[in-house]
């Protein structure tokens, strides 16, 4: 029997395994730009949605390359849920690198790459586990990790990225300025920016793109969101003040490598579903990569 990828992804979301499309792989990757999600955030409140989980549902919505939050691939490694910061911290030291090549395994078996990982609360890290976190990313086949900006720690987590060769991708929010991004890049080599398109255009009152152009080669990858001027709400893509299209076009014609990284924050619309707007804004950014 013959599956059309609408009749796979119907099955993938019923959870039935869909053997049938075995010999396919998503593809995400369109005019030379990769696009991907942020998960699983985009799939609905929690992060600590199962990494196998999270896998099948990039799979039935054709993504091809994700930014994956930590916890699913710490829950993959074994790790509790609840725990304290000490007992967490004695976990990681045990932790096998070559579970961590398991689950690169069987991600990039099914045509998916995790290219950044989403740490989270890596300021309060002992210096061991910030190694750890380098050392888990890199074997993911990351090129980049990345959190949360923060002015007094951006220095530190620098060295480590400076020391691993590894990229780290801050992220900002409404209130994150261009200078904030570029004293943090004055600190490390490896200091970058994950810029969010929707909150820079919303917090700075004006459009991403001279910064971008500026500091394209700090640039890990973009959050890919609609908001309006004057820390305007978060809107369906083409509805905001975004300049989304422009954005995708110059990573396209000038082949800027990072990743845009679709980040779901607008009300799901009545009579539409989540599932059915990440699909749309996929094909949002498919549309403006070739049209």
């Amino acid at each position: 029997m013959n599956y059309t990828r609408r009749d796979f992804t119907k099955v993938m979301l019923a959870g039935i395994p869909a053997v049938a499309w075995a010999d396919s792989k998503p593809d995400s990757k369109w005019a030379g730009v990769q696009v991907g999600m942020n998960v699983p955030y985009n799939f609905g409140p929690g992060n600590f949605t199962p990494a196998d989980d999270v896998l099948q549902k990039c799979i039935a919505l054709g993504v091809s390359a994700v930014e994956l939050r930590a916890q699913p691939v710490e829950l993959f490694l074994g790790a509790v849920r609840e725990a304290t910061p000490d007992e967490r911290r004695r976990w990681r030291k045990g932790v096998s690198l070559d579970k961590v090549r398991d689950l690169r395994r069987t991600y990039e078996d099914a045509g998916v790459l995790i290219e950044v990982v989403k740490w989270d609360g890596i300021y309060a890290m002992s210096d061991d586990e910030v190694d750890y976190v380098f050392q888990v990313s890199k074997t993911l086949g990351a090129k980049a990790i990345s959190t949360e900006i923060s002015v007094d720690g951006t220095k530190r987590i620098g060295q480590f990225a400076d020391r691993h060769q590894l990229p780290v991708g801050y992220h900002g929010h409404a209130e994150t300025s261009a200078a904030m991004f570029e004293t943090a890049f004055s600190q490390a080599k490896c200091n970058f920016a994950n810029l969010d398109l929707g909150h820079f255009t919303a917090g700075q009152n004006t459009s991403p793109v001279p910064f971008l152009t500026r500091h394209h080669t700090r640039i890990t990858h973009v959050h890919i969101k609609d908001r309006k001027f004057n820390n305007g709400p978060n809107v369906p893509f083409g509805q905001g003040d975004t300049p989304i299209r422009e954005v995708l076009q110059l990573m396209r014609d000038r082949r800027w490598p990072f990743q845009a990284t679709v980040e779901f924050e607008y009300p799901v619309p009545a009579g539409s579903d989540r599932t059915a707007e990440l699909a749309r804004c996929m094909e949002f950014c498919r549309n403006c990569l070739l049209g």
